[in-house]
């Protein structure tokens, strides 16, 4: 997981991490997941959100529950947190899913003004997905830090998309088996971001 890595790799920033938005919460808790996998503090993961139980879209999700996506009641969250604060904020889907009827997850990542890590899988079909959410992105001037592409790695895919999409490539995380905090420490440590590139967006 890739949050989880994050946290690993900077384990001395005061970065943070949230996930403002999940749903298939019954079988699926990123956060419980990024907690154990990072191993990180307590106070350095942020429960709060929106948490829905069926494992669909936003949208779909929140309309089977009753409910909706208040996008204003998790700006107001985020913007309740210390400001000395720097985060990993973790998407719910492609940039492109609904959380309403109005309003995409990119609307929320242009409110929060947060640069995006795209996480794209390694395999067939990633150039064009991976090529048309950086298009999504750039077209709503919105900061594109990198690209880590999960799964066994694929030179050729790498390099079309960094060639095509002008974003480097700054991690390749493969499947690991057992996939434990200290396995993921040690990925991130040997392999994430050996360029420092994110740094500067997390200081």
């Amino acid at each position: 997981m890739v949050s989880a890595a994050l946290l690993c790799r900077y384990r001395q920033l005061p970065i943070r991490y949230w996930k403002p938005i999940q749903t298939g919460i019954d079988q699926d808790d990123d956060t419980a997941e990024v907690r154990r996998l990072s191993a990180c503090d307590p106070t350095q993961v942020l429960d709060a959100g929106i948490r829905l139980p069926r494992p669909v879209s936003p949208h779909l999700a929140a309309k089977l529950n009753g409910s909706v996506v208040d996008v204003d009641a998790l700006i107001a969250l985020a913007a309740d947190q210390p400001v000395t604060d720097r985060w990993i904020v973790e998407g719910a889907g492609g940039v492109l899913v609904p959380l309403d009827n109005r309003m995409l997850l990119v609307d929320l990542i242009g409110r929060l003004n947060l640069p995006v890590l795209i996480v794209a899988r390694s395999g067939l079909g990633t150039i064009n997905h991976t090529l048309l959410t950086i298009e999504a992105l750039a077209r709503r001037s919105i900061v594109i830090a990198g690209v880590v592409m999960v799964g066994p790695p694929d030179v050729e895919n790498r390099l079309a998309i960094e060639q095509h999409g002008g974003i480097a490539v700054v991690g390749e995380l493969p499947a690991l088996s057992p996939l434990t905090p200290s396995a993921l420490g040690q990925w991130a440590d040997r392999a994430l971001d050996v360029h420092d590139r994110l740094t500067g967006y997390l200081t």
